[in-house]
């Protein structure tokens, strides 16, 4: 009994840990408060300069653009390395998989400085073009959605794409048609991991992005260093809403995951 207590009294703590600082925020950003501390009253104030500041809808939506690009390049990229290493013989498969989790490993810091480097000092890409930033985003991002989708690749029975060469389909043809729509699940959470990653980055975005362009993370943290209390509180908001949206898109997936669930085991039923 006793043990029972231990283990739900260390799993209150750890989601008070987890989301005692976010709720707080929360409570903060719907008050007229300027700091952390006494409540002042209810207020919207926050979202209404969230929604209306063109410094604010311009990065935020600017932060959106490249993660929703730089996720779908290494979406593609990272699908592409996953079928290439399943179909390759056993050395050449463990050799791009090793290769694969380097810049998994790999400091966030490094990796942004490594490619300022190569793109802007040696291949003189200028910062203003947006390249490297894409680049480096891709390169964060591509590692993950390879090993979201190289499970449902092992998953799947591999014969059915050999069938459909046997039956007539070009390579091409029985790769998009037999393979790729039962690895769609994989895909999909691969761009999704993608997508957070990018809009989470601070140390490559801060090494590659052009001098007048701010990622949400790259401006947050100057907004410490000196911004209008305005924008400071309105950022409150902000990561309100980002919190909500995650826990929105997280109980949409587990509903869609348990409904389709219940349709198979409906199915087999019968």
């Amino acid at each position: 009994m006793a043990w029972k207590v231990c283990k739900r009294l260390f799993l209150i703590l750890v989601l008070l840990f987890l989301y005692l600082p976010i709720l707080l925020l929360a409570v903060y950003s719907f008050t007229s408060s300027t700091n952390i501390g006494a409540i002042r009253g209810f207020s919207i104030h926050n979202y209404v300069t969230l929604f209306t500041t063109p410094e604010l809808t311009g990065m935020i939506s600017g932060t959106v653009l490249l993660a929703l690009g730089a996720a779908g390049i290494a979406t593609v990229l990272g699908t592409i390395g996953a079928i290439g290493a399943f179909y390759s013989r056993r050395n050449a498969s463990a050799f791009i998989t090793t290769l694969n989790q380097i810049p998994v490993i790999n400091a966030d810091v490094v990796t942004g400085f490594s490619i300022c480097v190569l793109l802007v000092v040696v291949l003189h890409i200028g910062k203003d073009s947006y390249i490297p930033l894409v680049a480096g985003h891709v390169t964060l991002c591509a590692p993950f959605v390879f090993l979201s989708v190289m499970p449902r690749i092992r998953q799947m029975d591999s014969s059915i794409y050999e069938a459909a060469l046997d039956l007539g389909a070009t390579p091409f043809r029985a790769l998009m048609e037999v393979v790729v729509p039962q690895i769609v699940p994989g895909i999909v959470s691969g761009f999704a991991l993608a997508v957070t990653l990018s809009l989470d980055d601070y140390f490559i975005a801060m090494y590659t992005k052009p001098a007048t362009f701010d990622t949400i993370s790259t401006y947050v943290v100057n907004a410490t260093k000196g911004a209008q209390t305005s924008i400071k509180t309105a950022l409150w908001a902000l990561s309100t809403v980002i919190f909500l949206l995650v826990v929105l898109v997280v109980l949409v997936s587990n509903l869609r995951t348990r409904r389709l669930a219940a349709a198979q085991d409906g199915s087999l039923t019968r």
